[in-house]
C-alpha cells in the first residue's frame, strides 16, 4: 500500500468521523428538544394532578354536605355509612396514586440522562398513568352515581312517608265507615226484631187461614160429591131423554113427513136442534168437570206430537177451511197427555170456527223455555222454569176489554145464530192449563185475530 492510498483512506475516515459527529450533534439537539417537550408534559401532568386534588377536595366537601343531609333520613343511615367507607378507601387509593406520581417524576428527572432507557420507562409510566387516570375517572363517575342513588332514595323515602300518611287517612275513613256500618247493623237488627214480631202475628193469621182452608176443603169434598152425583146424572139421566127426543123427532119426520105441514116440520127441526144444543152443553159440562178431576199423570211429550194428533182429529175441517197451521221451535213438555190434546183441539177448533169470511185461517204455534222472572207476567214464579206456548191466529178476534171475560163459563161474545157453540170451550182450556199449574192469557184485536200465551212449568209442581 502506498502513502497516497493511506492518505486517501485517512481522509475518508476523517470525513466519515466529521459526518458522524454532525449526526451526533443533530441527535443531541433533537434529544434536548425532546427533553424540553417531556419536561413540559410532566409539568402539565403535575398541573392536572393538582387540579384533580382540588376537585377531590371539593368533591369530599360536597360528600360531607350530602352526608349531613342523609343523616336526617333514618332508614338510609346504614347504606350511607357503607358508601362513605367506600369513598374513604378510594380517597386513600387516590392519595397513594398521587405520591406514586411524584415519585415517578423524580425518577424521570434522574433518568433523563439515560435517554433510551428513560424514554422506554417514560412510555411505560405514561401508560400506567393513563390507566390510573381512567380508573380515577371511573371512580369519580361511580361516586357521582352513588350520590344520585342517595338522592333517589331520599326522594323515595319522602314518597313513602306521604303514602304512609295517605294510608293512615284511609284507615281513619274506614274506621268512620265501620262506625256508620255498626249503626246501620243495629238499625237492621231492630228492624229484624220488628219483623219477627210481625211474623209471629202473621203466623197466627196463617194458622187462622189454614183453619179456614180446612173448613173450605171439607166443604169442597161435599161439593165434589155433589159434582160427582151431577156428573152421573148428566151422563145418564139427562142424556138418555135427550137421545129419545132426538130419535122420536127423527122417526116422526121420516114416517109422518107426508102428514106434517111445513110449519110442523119446522117445529120438529127446531126441537132437534134444541135437543142437539142441550146435548152439546151437557157434554161440555162433563168435559169441564172432568178437566179438574182428571188424574194428574204427567209425561214428557214433544208438543209437535200433540199438535199432529189434534190436526188429524180436525183434518176434514182444516181441509174444508183451507187452513194453514205452522209451528216453530216446538219443545218437549211435561204434561198430562189427554187433556192437553183436548186443549190444542179446542184452540184450533175455535180458530177454524171464528175465521174471517173468504180468508183461510192461518195459525202459528211456537215455544220457548225461560225462568218466570224473564217473562212479563207477575203471576209466574220467578225461579220456576216455564215453557211458553204462543198461539196466534188471524180470525175475527174480539175487543181487548174481553181478554179475561172470554174464559168464563157460558161466556159468548157472539149470538148462537152467528156461531154455534155453548161458550164452554175456552173455560175448559183455562181449567186444563190450571190443572197443569200453568197460566193462559188471551189478547184479542177485532178483525186481526187473537193471541194466546200459555205458560206451563217444565217440571211437575204442587
Amino acid at each position: 500500500m502506498t502513502k497516497n492510498t493511506k492518505s486517501d483512506e485517512l481522509t475518508l475516515a476523517n470525513k466519515e468521523l466529521v459526518f458522524q459527529n454532525n449526526e451526533k450533534e443533530k441527535r443531541a439537539a433533537e434529544l434536548s428538544i425532546a427533553n424540553i417537550e417531556l419536561a413540559f408534559q410532566n409539568e402539565e401532568k403535575e398541573k392536572r394532578a393538582a387540579e384533580l386534588i382540588i376537585a377531590n377536595k371539593e368533591l369530599a366537601f360536597q360528600n360531607d354536605e350530602k352526608e349531613k343531609r342523609a343523616a336526617e333520613l333514618s332508614i338510609a343511615n346504614d347504606e350511607l355509612a357503607y358508601q362513605n367507607n367506600e369513598k374513604e378507601k378510594r380517597a386513600a387509593e387516590l392519595s397513594i396514586a398521587n405520591i406514586e406520581l411524584a415519585y415517578q417524576n423524580d425518577e424521570k428527572e434522574k433518568r433523563a440522562q439515560e435517554l433510551t432507557i428513560a424514554n422506554k420507562e417514560l412510555a411505560f409510566q405514561n401508560k400506567v398513568k393513563e390507566k390510573r387516570a381512567a380508573e380515577l375517572v371511573i371512580a369519580n363517575e361511580e361516586l357521582a352515581f352513588q350520590n344520585e342513588e342517595k338522592e333517589k332514595r331520599a326522594a323515595e323515602l319522602i314518597i313513602a312517608n306521604k303514602e304512609l300518611a295517605f294510608q293512615n287517612k284511609e284507615k281513619e275513613k274506614r274506621a268512620a265507615e265501620l262506625a256508620i256500618a255498626n249503626k246501620e247493623l243495629a238499625y237492621q237488627n231492630a228492624a229484624k226484631e220488628k219483623k219477627a214480631a210481625e211474623l209471629i202475628i202473621a203466623n197466627k193469621e196463617l194458622a187462622f187461614q189454614n183453619d179456614e182452608k180446612e173448613k173450605r176443603a171439607a166443604e169442597l169434598i161435599i161439593a165434589n160429591k155433589d159434582l160427582t152425583a151431577f156428573t152421573y146424572v148428566s151422563s145418564h139421566d139427562l142424556q138418555e131423554p135427550l137421545r129419545k127426543i132426538q130419535n122420536f123427532a127423527t122417526i116422526i119426520l121420516k114416517e109422518e113427513e107426508k102428514n106434517l105441514s111445513e110449519s110442523g116440520k119446522g117445529y120438529f127441526e127446531k126441537m132437534q136442534n134444541t135437543a142437539k144444543r142441550m146435548q152439546e152443553l151437557i157434554e161440555d159440562l162433563l168435559m169441564y168437570s172432568r178437566a179438574k178431576s182428571t188424574e194428574r199423570n204427567f209425561e214428557k211429550i214433544h208438543l209437535g206430537v200433540i199438535i199432529d194428533e189434534a190436526k188429524r182429529d180436525l183434518e176434514e175441517l182444516i181441509l174444508e177451511k183451507k187452513a194453514i197451521i205452522e209451528s216453530e221451535n216446538l219443545s218437549e213438555m211435561n204434561i198430562i197427555p189427554f187433556p192437553f190434546r183436548q186443549l190444542m183441539n179446542n184452540l184450533i177448533s175455535n180458530s177454524l170456527k171464528f175465521s174471517l169470511p173468504d180468508i183461510p185461517p192461518y195459525i202459528i204455534i211456537k215455544t220457548k223455555i225461560k225462568e218466570g222472572s224473564k217473562f212479563n207476567n207477575d203471576k209466574l214464579l220467578p225461579k220456576i222454569s216455564y215453557c211458553h206456548i204462543t198461539y196466534i191466529d188471524n180470525g175475527i178476534g174480539f175487543d181487548g176489554q174481553y181478554n179475561e171475560r172470554i174464559f168464563e163459563v157460558f161466556q159468548r161474545l157472539h149470538s148462537k145464530e152467528q156461531y154455534a157453540g155453548t161458550g164452554m170451550g175456552l173455560a175448559i182450556c183455562k181449567r186444563i192449563v190450571e190443572n197443569h199449574n200453568g197460566i193462559i192469557v188471551a189478547t184479542g184485536v177485532v178483525s186481526k185475530g187473537v193471541t194466546f200465551d200459555i205458560y206451563i212449568p217444565t217440571e211437575t209442581t204442587t
